[in-house]
């Protein structure tokens, strides 16, 4: 079997077992690439690197000037591809040693409380794609969804009596996310008077989300949609749907929600990559202490 025949094999293993978004795949068959290239720069097999041949890999790309993150991720790429061929094939897995390189956690960017009320009052309610606009961003907010999630809602997915719908997250781990009283407003009133403009007669459309034309919504649109309501809002950061996320996650635990719970809400897997969000908390604790105290 050749390099490439293993790569896709790989790649389809990825996909098809282990769920992972075509955006993820599309990042492990670059990593793959480019180490590839280094390879056939060194006149070496990728398949079968000589022992040692890895670390030089890295030593190289450290000399390049790459970010940690992106030597981690490509390290990581190499390490889950050896090891699904040694897992399939028996053979030595010679990525077994190599390390990911430490990388310097930084804390996730929130909005306040007054920042989410400007965003969510940005757009029109009067005009169909603002009455979309205000749903998607109270949707959001009250799930801490990724924004994966949300463009892959279809209408079966929710549950409006129960106040809760069905999310399809990261390897296609469903979960339930819980919709507030204000997103459930929202939500009525897109399904009542936004959602049927835009789906335009098209009856076998089941996607919960819609672009003008009245196909599904995609994540560049929403990524799209938040730039202009927050320039509206006059906000002065950058605004992602991923900031929403940190924000449902950091203000619940500021109104003294359980870092468990705010787990299970979130999807993570581990509730080391949650425990990032106490952090925040504590900075802001730290914050309104320097401000407030008179000996601060």
């Amino acid at each position: 079997m050749t390099w490439q025949e293993k790569v896709d094999l790989f790649l389809g293993y990825l996909s098809n077992s282990r769920g992972y978004s075509s955006h993820t795949v599309a990042g492990y068959k670059g990593d793959l690439s480019h180490y590839a290239t280094y390879c056939q720069e060194k006149d070496v097999n990728p398949a079968v690197p000589p022992r040692g041949f890895l670390r030089g890999y890295l030593a190289y790309m450290a000399e390049c000037g790459y970010a940690r993150r992106t030597v981690a991720r490509r390290v990581a790429a190499l390490r889950a591809f050896f090891r699904y061929q040694s897992q399939l094939t028996g053979s030595e897995n010679p990525a077994e040693h190599i390390h990911t390189p430490k990388l310097r956690r930084s804390l996730p960017r929130f909005l306040s409380e007054e920042q989410v009320e400007a965003l969510l009052q940005a757009p029109d309610a009067k005009t169909v794609l603002g009455c979309r606009d205000i749903c998607i961003l109270e949707f959001l907010y009250s799930t801490g969804c990724r924004v994966s999630e949300l463009v892959g809602l279809d209408l079966e997915d929710l549950n409006l009596p129960a106040g809760c719908a069905r999310v399809l997250g990261k390897g296609r781990r469903e979960r339930v996310v819980i919709l507030g009283e204000r997103a459930l407003i929202a939500l009525e009133r897109y399904l009542s008077n936004g959602r049927p403009k835009l789906v335009q007669g098209q009856s076998s459309q089941r996607a919960l989300f819609l672009n003008r034309f009245g196909g599904r919504l995609t994540d560049r649109s929403v990524r799209r949609l938040l730039d202009k309501h927050a320039d509206t809002a006059a906000l002065d950061l950058n605004v992602s749907p991923h900031t929403l996320r940190h924000t449902f996650a950091t203000h619940l635990l500021e109104h003294g929600a359980d870092l468990r719970s705010v787990q299970e809400l979130l999807g993570h897997a581990n509730l080391s990559t949650t425990q990032v969000y106490t952090h925040v908390t504590k900075r802001r604790l730290y914050q309104e202490y320097l401000a407030a105290h008179p000996r601060a």
